[in-house]
């Protein structure tokens, strides 16, 4: 049994697919160990405590230091023994003592074809803002693992979404959740759960 911790900054959608496909039997061999927030409004907390998951908000601003904070939140994770830590919508840098500690077992989803739209600056509505500005008539989400780089760790699944005439940035973020985020990310975590997915020389083997 894949024993998973989800890290999420807001509502928590991408965190409800991942319920849901446990529930559904989408997601097979893995259950949610804990949510962990660095916001205490967000909703994907309540998301966690209708289902009766450990949840619990670590802030920056409850620590005088990132250090400190950095320490709190390393602490809190290694308490819920994740197997795999899930990034899904987490909207804080992870210490870099986590990555090297869960190397090739945090994974992120990405609102973006990787390599376009990502890195330092890229996130939420800013990448659909800057793929509507460039004209691309194609963008969609990326789950990759999460290395020292922002952005950079091997790709595990990518899913393309076409865009649309009309489209505010708005629609396209919503889009891009519904037709891709929520579902390579489930499939992702299945894939891992099953012992489908390698990595070697930095690049992702899957068993499909």
């Amino acid at each position: 049994m894949l024993n998973i911790v989800v890290l999420v900054s807001g509502g928590g959608t991408n965190l409800q697919a991942v319920i849901d496909g446990i529930e559904a039997g989408w997601i097979t061999n893995t259950r949610i160990a804990g949510v962990i927030s660095n916001n205490r409004g967000a909703y994907a907390l309540e998301r966690a405590r209708r289902y009766g998951i450990e949840n619990r908000c670590i802030s920056p601003r409850d620590y005088q230091t990132r250090m400190e904070f950095n320490r709190q939140l390393s602490e809190a994770v290694d308490e819920m023994q994740p197997d795999l830590i899930v990034l899904a919508g987490f909207l804080v840098v992870i210490p870099e003592q986590m990555i090297v500690k869960y190397c090739n077992r945090i994974i992120n989803i990405h609102p973006s074809l990787i390599p376009a739209f990502c890195g330092s600056g890229y996130y939420g509505l800013k990448v659909h803002e800057a793929a509507l500005a460039r004209g691309v008539r194609i963008v969609g989400a990326t789950v990759h693992f999460v290395d020292e780089g922002t952005d950079t760790g091997p790709i595990i699944l990518q899913k393309a979404v076409a865009v649309k005439p009309g489209d505010t940035p708005e629609v396209l973020q919503q889009r891009v959740m519904a037709e891709a985020e929520q579902q390579i990310l489930p499939q992702a975590i299945d894939l891992i759960a099953n012992g489908r997915v390698t990595v070697e020389n930095g690049k992702v083997n899957l068993d499909l």
